[in-house]
C-alpha cells in the first residue's frame, strides 16, 4: 500500500483520532473511508447534474 504524506491542522488531527478511537479504527481506515465516502458523493452528485441537464435538454428539444 502506497503513503501519503497530508499537511492537517493539529487541531483537526486530534478530531480525527478522536473519531478514529471511537470507531475503534486507525486514522488510516478512517482517512480512508472518508475518502470513498467522498467519492461516492462526488460522482452521484455528477450523475444527477448529468440527468438533469439531459431532462432540461429534452424539454428543450421536444
Amino acid at each position: 500500500m502506497a503513503k501519503v504524506l497530508l499537511s492537517i491542522p493539529e487541531k483537526f488531527l486530534n478530531q480525527i483520532d478522536e473519531f478514529a478511537n471511537q470507531e475503534q479504527r486507525t486514522r488510516s481506515e478512517l482517512i480512508r473511508e472518508a475518502l470513498r465516502s467522498y467519492m461516492r458523493k462526488s460522482v452521484m452528485f455528477d450523475a444527477k447534474k448529468v440527468n438533469a441537464q439531459a431532462e432540461l435538454l429534452d424539454k428543450l428539444l421536444d
